[in-house]
């Protein structure tokens, strides 16, 4: 499986949706000049991509990572000024808002809001600016200037399901989900699904919700993540799967001094250089290619071919999958195998994946 990368980003290439690519992390520490285009250069798009980013902002090494990116693969393609902006402790839907229409005023597109908080607040400002191309990710908005970057997580979480059944000593393994939210019920279902078939029903998920809503900090609480990773590893849990954003670094932490594995996701968690103290027991991480869709929009706007509507980047188009970074999963028996033949049977339609 090591050519795995490669066989994906030949495959993409090939994708109608656009050319998506995992292997994109890698140009997140790549350090790209920062030389932004000036105003007065007549190229097309002076100013191109922008993104707005989610709760956890920059630097989670998991959801708002993958979509930078995805700005800094655009930005160094298309040579444009690129920006991308942080959000407020408690924001409201009117600043989010106001954000998205501050970018687009300035020029930039497409504009680009990183997660399923922004929906409310693009509808509005996509009718405000009609000749912008907006994109939202993780949710559906309806605008004829909207593309919607939706993911089949369950699909991701069904394979990180399968190779913690194979890899639990314990018959016991853990879900930690950031918020109690339908997104994230999406990874809880198929990583359940994908322990059951797998183990037989032998292998026991212990779940858990960090909180109820965003604003209590599911997704933005290393400290919280921590703390339920340890009551899991408490009741006997030796691989736990966090579905967070910047709170699952805790359960990493809290897996890592356990010396239990811990599973990753959005980003392959086992090459992110913060999280390199753990990386031995990052078994494998759920990858969800946010970074490839933020790329595929910023290129059909350069294209002058704006996708819009719902775009759902799944399994068949390698826009999710399961990292294979860690050469401990190939020691694990039986493992890869089981995680190659559940791929195969979830893209042909043989293992239907639940979402809820």
């Amino acid at each position: 499986m090591g050519n795995f990368k490669m066989r994906r980003i030949s495959k993409l290439t090939r994708v109608a949706v656009g050319v998506a690519s995992l292997a994109l992390a890698a140009t997140a520490c790549g350090g790209t000049s920062s030389d932004s285009s000036s105003d007065s250069e007549t190229t097309k798009g002076a100013k191109g991509l922008a993104i707005a980013y989610d709760i956890g902002g920059k630097g989670d090494q998991s959801f708002n990572d993958a979509a930078y990116a995805g700005l800094e693969k655009a930005k160094k393609e298309f040579g444009y000024e690129t920006q991308d902006i942080e959000p407020t402790e408690g924001e409201t839907d009117a600043d989010k808002q106001q954000r998205l229409e501050s970018l687009a005023k300035q020029g930039y597109n497409p504009v680009i809001g990183v997660g399923f908080a922004y929906g409310p607040a693009m509808e509005a400002a996509a009718k405000k600016y009609p000749k912008v191309s907006f994109g939202i990710v993780d949710s559906v908005v309806e605008g004829d200037n909207v593309a919607s970057l939706v993911f089949a997580e369950q699909e991701a979480s069904y394979l990180a399901g399968v190779a913690a059944a194979k890899a639990t000593k314990t018959n016991t393994v853990g879900f930690v989900g950031g918020v109690d939210i339908p997104l994230i019920h999406k990874f809880e279902a198929g990583y359940k699904q994908g322990v059951e078939d797998t183990s037989g029903g032998k292998v026991k998920v212990i779940s858990q919700y960090l909180t109820q809503t965003a604003e209590e900090g599911g997704f933005s609480s290393p400290d919280k993540g921590k703390a339920a990773a340890e009551g899991q590893i408490e009741k006997n849990a030796d691989v736990v799967y966090q579905a967070a954003g910047l709170s699952g670094q805790g359960v990493i932490e809290a897996a890592a001094k356990a010396k239990v594995w811990a599973i990753g996701v959005d980003s392959d968690q086992y090459d992110q250089e913060a999280l390199a103290p753990y990386k031995e027991y990052i078994l494998t991480s759920a990858l969800k290619d946010v970074g490839g869709a933020v790329y595929a929009l910023a290129k059909s706007v350069e294209d002058d071919k704006p996708l819009t509507g719902t775009q759902t980047f799944d399994l068949k188009v390698d826009g999710v999958g399961l990292a294979d970074s860690n050469p401990e999963m190939s020691e694990i028996a039986g493992l890869s195998d089981a995680v190659a033949k559940a791929k195969k049977e979830i893209i042909d339609g043989t293992i239907k994946v639940k979402t809820e």
